[in-house]
């Protein structure tokens, strides 16, 4: 999958000229956006995998402003790349834990190589998690390997969209949108597909009454979660109980 990347960049010449770097290598790039405002609106928009982001912006906020935001909400990974190289700067730069810092003027080497690194260290962040995701693959963006992990954890709660939406800076139609690109179905029906995996497991392995099951893992009724289940086994939760016990006594 293509990376995007926004450039947060107030000044056009050097915005295009990232760009072009960047294209060579591949990736599709964002410009034009030259304060934290309008930064926001395309975060909330579109799938960024990296934030090129200026420090000194034509606007009441910096680049820095920006950056504590995202380390607040954890959401996309960013460098900056600005001329600004006194103590000051940096420490407040470094509190926003960017994951690069590159200075101008720079080179294309460099523009390159910081971006391949980050991305690449963005694609292991939760390798731990991976392993035990057989859904999640290396293409899949960064945000989206987060909504995942969540839906995993909390799989025995009543998990709304609305929620997974705001563990991402799109809008709720932009997640939807998104995730069902990547994952090859919607939220929802993933949602219920691992609610149903985790249901066939303790329907096999343990004595639990499928009602009960029904109700642990948050379902609007026993009757929801029959539905459910027969959808997509062609059986009962008794049926599919009595069926995989009888194979594993043979």
């Amino acid at each position: 999958m293509k990376h995007t990347i926004l450039v947060v960049e107030d000044e056009y010449l050097i915005a295009r000229d990232i760009k072009n770097i960047l294209k060579e290598e591949g990736y599709k790039v964002i410009i034009d956006v030259d304060n934290v405002d309008y930064a926001l609106e395309v975060l909330a928009n579109e799938p960024i995998s990296l934030v090129l982001l200026d420090i000194n912006l034509k606007s009441d906020k910096n680049g820095i402003d920006l950056g504590r935001y995202l380390l607040g909400k954890d959401l996309i990974p960013f460098i900056y790349i600005t001329s600004y190289t006194d103590k000051l700067t940096l420490d407040k730069a470094s509190e926003t834990r960017p994951y690069g810092y590159i200075v101008k003027p720079y080179k294309a080497i460099d523009v390159k190589t910081t971006v391949s690194i980050v991305l690449n260290n963005i694609k292991y962040k939760n390798l731990d998690i991976m392993r035990h995701v057989d859904t999640i693959t290396d293409d899949n963006p960064f945000l989206i390997k987060k909504v995942i992990s969540y839906i995993h954890e909390h799989v025995t709660e009543r998990i709304e969209v609305q929620k997974l939406a705001e563990i991402t800076p799109w809008k709720v139609h932009h997640f939807i949108k998104n995730f069902t690109r990547y994952i090859g179905k919607t939220p929802y029906n993933y949602v219920i597909d691992r609610k149903l995996e985790h249901a066939k497991a303790l329907l096999v392995e343990t004595q639990i009454p499928a009602r009960q099951i029904s109700y642990q893992l948050s379902f609007k009724s026993h009757s929801n979660f029959c539905r459910f289940f027969r959808i997509r086994e062609q059986k009962t939760p008794d049926e599919y109980r009595k069926y995989h016990r009888g194979l594993k006594a043979k």
